[in-house]
């Protein structure tokens, strides 16, 4: 059973923010209305559950009551039969719906992939990687953009930014984060030998703009001339630009639009989503008995996939899961299958430690 009590905070805070929003005195509003959107659908399983477990504890005291006719107690044990699966469904859907959430699940991402080991070949499996990210993200309605992108000689990518917006794209592709490893035979490989190489993937939350401030004395902005094929491409103008957070040291460079103001909105996108993540990763460190989830820190060092070609499977070492579409998963058709099974384990993992505390 739930403590009544858990399930009495969360109602009560339903309905103070109810009260808040309806009298429309709050100078919070949008966030109290985010709050109570995320708030209606756990509500409405805990109503469900009280509602079963008393139409249960009627049927079961029928079932006790010496004076109940054999007619009555036949009814009373089959819909107590029907009341007791129905109660554990709900039961298990309550438990997850009050796991404590990332305050960033709801968030837009940002998603950096960059070649590793393995020259030209991990650079190409970098570009396969940002079209199955791009792919992904437009099956599930999210918008996709190209922040930046420094491409290789053979097409190819050393390192992109990708923006994917859309409700609950961070705590879909947060599990994406670390070392991608692929093996296959190279295109520039004559002799048809298998090559490992990696790629590697950082998930950042992009925050909104009451998640982090950014003050303009914290910042240098260098603006210069962007870098190009020469001849007519050369950019005549300073259009690039570099943005150091002073305190911090992380630096965002932006040459991708012609534009410098365009440039500067993308590095200060890139920055904030940067430092946002720090900010998390510094408190999550500071929790130091906080549980270590069971896919993974999302340490962009550890290897957590490996893309095998010539055996055509995808093996996610995390969970142990391996598939044999290799095609349809690269193509981002089917990597919703390994993103669900990421976060049903996630899932479990955390009902499993609350149910231990």
């Amino acid at each position: 059973m739930i403590p009544a009590t858990k399930l009495e905070r969360v109602l009560d805070r339903f309905h103070a923010i109810e009260a808040q929003l309806s009298s429309g005195q709050t100078t919070n509003f949008a966030k109290l209305s985010k709050e109570h959107a995320q708030l209606a659908p756990v509500v409405g399983a805990i109503r469900a559950y009280k509602d079963t477990s008393t139409a249960l504890a009627e049927s079961e005291a029928l079932l006790s009551d010496p004076a109940s006719d054999a007619e009555l107690k036949a009814m009373a044990d089959e819909e107590a039969r029907s009341l007791r699966e129905r109660f554990g469904a709900l039961e298990r859907d309550v438990k997850l719906l009050l796991l404590p959430k990332d305050a960033a699940d709801s968030s837009s991402a940002i998603v950096e992939v960059r070649a590793g080991t393995g020259g030209a070949e991990a650079a190409l499996f970098a570009g396969d990687l940002l079209k199955m990210y791009t792919r992904y993200a437009q099956l599930q309605g999210w918008k996709a953009e190209l922040l930046s992108l420094s491409d290789s000689d053979l097409g190819g990518v050393k390192e992109a930014v990708l923006a994917v917006e859309g409700e609950g794209a961070y705590a879909k592709l947060k599990f994406e984060s670390g070392v991608h490893r692929v093996q296959r035979v190279p295109v520039t490989e004559g002799s048809g030998r298998i090559h490992t190489s990696a790629a590697t993937v950082a998930v950042l939350p992009e925050p909104e703009d009451v998640d982090i401030d950014v003050q303009d004395k914290d910042l240098r902005i260098d603006v210069y001339r962007a870098s190009g094929a020469g001849g007519q491409h050369v950019n005549k103008t300073e259009s690039a630009v570099r943005i150091t957070h002073l305190p911090s040291g992380v630096v965002v460079a932006m040459q991708e639009e012609k534009s410098q103001h365009k440039n500067r909105a993308k590095a200060m996108k890139i920055l904030k989503a940067r430092l946002y993540e720090a900010e998390r990763e510094r408190q999550a460190n500071e929790r130091a008995a906080e549980r270590k989830g069971l896919v993974g820190s999302g340490d962009r060092s550890e290897r957590i996939r490996t893309y095998n070609y010539p055996q055509g499977r995808v093996s996610d070492h995390r969970i142990n899961l391996t598939l044999y579409k290799l095609d349809r998963i690269v193509s981002g058709d089917d990597l919703g299958e390994i993103v669900d099974a990421l976060m049903t384990e996630d899932q479990a993992s955390r009902l499993a430690a609350e149910d231990e505390s």
